[in-house]
């Protein structure tokens, strides 16, 4: 059997504030470990290595914090005796900087899943953690991108001998059950989304957007999330009173509840990296639409999911439609369900990453 150290310096899939970084996380945790005569895996640490504002103290502390850590973990390879290293998400607000120094010392292979180049970051306030995100990355013996737009940025910048593929993101789920569609649901709309400043607000403000140009009159729309910008989410849309619903943050049970009794799941995808909803979405058999941006579109299976970027008008002519022809929602619906199934679970995942690992290992 084959021991991995696994990190992921951005959130830890223990961190007890859910996004779809610790989803993904969780997930490729499980799919390391589906195969248990294969694989070992340990969550080795969970410093987080973040920094958001670009803040020089809070970059020194963490550098600090990382050469710590190193100490620690050098003490107990010996025992471990990890045999790779597997980062997931590198880039330059949380670099990896653990797994560098440790496969150096150790001189055990380096692969890293999900990571970005980001030259404009090279200078400012996080050009030091960016020129360790890049350094991570010329390292690394792997990397698996999660989406095609890193894709250039990763060949431009890869050294000779270096691998690079695609891992397609997945849910951390063995199965999809077919269920039957065609049972009734409410005109329910779904949106899934943290209430942060930044991107998240801005789909929000798409959503807002879109449900006023709706000419579809029979709908309601719940949206489950919280977050620093709770306020400002609830403020776009007190205009339509009771038709909006807000649940705060659900668990695992109360959000299936959620896609089983909604028609359509939309979220506009500004700067999403690829977005676990959509794939839940699609697997609970909701019919999914977003606009069409780079990594949302390569998880979704139907191209009548994806509407045109700009006008949130074409979203809602979008919704209307699926409100309004059942053949056409239960079309959409079933092609996510079946894309998902094909593509997007831990059985697939777990043998594109066992092909990586093992050729490291042997």
């Amino acid at each position: 059997m084959t021991r991995l150290a696994f990190y992921a310096p951005l959130k830890s899939p223990r961190h007890d504030v859910p996004s779809g970084d610790r989803e993904m996380a969780n997930g490729l945790l499980a799919a390391l470990a589906l195969n248990p005569m294969e694989f070992e895996v340990d969550l080795v640490s969970e410093l987080r290595c973040y920094d958001g504002k670009g803040d020089a103290l809070v970059q020194e502390q963490l550098l600090a914090q990382a050469k710590q850590e190193i100490d620690r973990l050098l003490q107990c390879a010996q025992q471990q005796q990890w045999c790779a290293w597997v980062t997931y998400h590198n880039y330059y607000k949380a670099p990896d900087l653990l797994g560098p120094a440790i496969c150096s010392s150790l001189k055990i292979p380096y692969l890293i899943i999900e990571a970005s180049i980001a030259s404009r970051r090279r200078q400012g306030p996080w050009a030091d953690f960016a020129a360790r995100s890049d350094a991570a990355c010329h390292q690394a013996d792997v990397i698996l991108y999660l989406t095609q737009r890193d894709k250039p940025a990763l060949q431009k910048a890869s050294p000779p001998g270096q691998t690079l593929s695609w891992l397609p993101p997945f849910l951390n789920l063995d199965k999809v059950n077919l269920a039957d569609l065609t049972l009734s649901k409410e005109n329910q709309l779904l949106a899934v989304g943290m209430h942060r400043f930044g991107d998240k607000l801005e789909s929000y403000k798409i959503l807002a957007e879109t449900i006023d140009c709706l000419t579809t009159t029979d709908w309601q729309l719940c949206i489950v999330g919280d977050g620093a910008a709770h306020a400002e989410v609830r403020a776009l849309f007190e205009p339509f009173g009771e038709r909006v619903r807000f649940t705060g943050q659900l668990d695992r049970e109360a959000l299936d509840i959620e896609y089983r009794r909604s028609k359509v799941f939309v979220w506009p995808g500004v700067n999403e990296a690829f977005g676990m909803v959509y794939l839940e979405a699609q697997a609970a058999g909701v019919a999914a639409l977003a606009q069409d941006r780079p990594g949302v579109r390569e998880v979704l299976g139907s191209p009548d999911s994806l509407v045109p970027v700009g006008d949130a008008s074409l979203l809602a002519q979008a919704i209307d439609r699926l409100l309004t022809s059942n053949e056409l929602r239960l079309e959409v619906a079933r092609t996510g369900q079946i894309f998902v199934r094909d593509q997007h679970l831990l059985d697939s995942a777990a043998h594109r990453l066992s092909e990586h690992i093992r050729p490291l290992v042997q």
